[in-house]
C-alpha cells in the first residue's frame, strides 16, 4: 500500500477536520438551499456527509455493499436535525480511526469488487472515502458562497481555516 494505515487514517481524519469548521459557517436559512430543483439542498448535503464515509468503510472492509445497511444509515441521518449532523461528522474522525486501525495491513491489499469496479480495499477507502469526502466538501464551500458567504476562500476550503490568502 502506498499509504500506511496511519497515514490514511491522517487523511480521513484531515476531511473531518476541514468539514466540521465548513459546516460551522452554515446559517438556518441556508439550509434548504440548492443550486437547482433537482440537486441536493445543503441539508440533504449535510445529510448524505454525515453517513458516506461511515457507510462504505465497513461495506469495504467486508468487501461487499450492503443495501439494507446503506438505507438505514441514510434513514438514521434523515431523522437528524443540524446540530445532530455535525456532532455526527465530528465523531467520524475516531470512527475512521477505530474502524481502519483494526485492519490488517494485507487487508487493505485484498481485491474486491464494488460498484462494478476491482481494486484493492487500501485503494476503494482512498478512491471512495477520501475522494467522496473531498469533492463534498468542495460542494458544500459552493454552496456557501453561493448563499453569500464571500469571506470564505482556499483557506477554508483546504486547510479548515478563517485566513487570508
Amino acid at each position: 500500500m502506498v499509504l500506511t494505515k496511519q497515514e490514511l487514517i491522517a487523511c480521513l481524519q484531515k476531511e473531518v477536520r476541514i468539514l466540521v469548521p465548513l459546516c460551522g459557517k452554515v446559517r438556518p436559512e441556508m439550509l434548504d438551499y440548492r443550486p437547482t430543483p433537482k440537486r441536493r439542498s445543503t441539508i440533504e448535503l449535510l445529510r448524505y456527509l454525515a453517513m458516506m464515509g461511515p457507510a462504505l468503510v465497513p461495506a469495504i472492509r467486508k468487501g461487499a455493499f450492503d443495501p439494507a445497511a446503506w438505507g438505514a444509515a441514510e434513514a438514521a441521518g434523515a431523522a437528524m436535525d443540524f446540530d445532530a449532523l455535525v456532532k455526527s461528522i465530528e465523531s467520524q474522525s475516531e470512527g475512521y480511526a477505530s474502524a481502519i486501525g483494526e485492519m490488517a495491513d494485507e487487508d487493505f491489499r485484498g481485491e474486491i469488487e464494488m460498484f462494478g469496479s476491482v481494486a484493492a480495499r487500501g485503494l476503494m477507502i482512498l478512491n471512495m472515502v477520501v475522494c467522496g469526502h473531498a469533492a463534498y466538501r468542495n460542494q458544500l464551500f459552493c454552496y456557501l458562497k453561493a448563499c453569500g458567504r464571500e469571506e470564505l476562500n482556499t483557506m477554508n476550503l483546504w486547510a479548515g481555516v478563517d485566513g487570508s490568502m
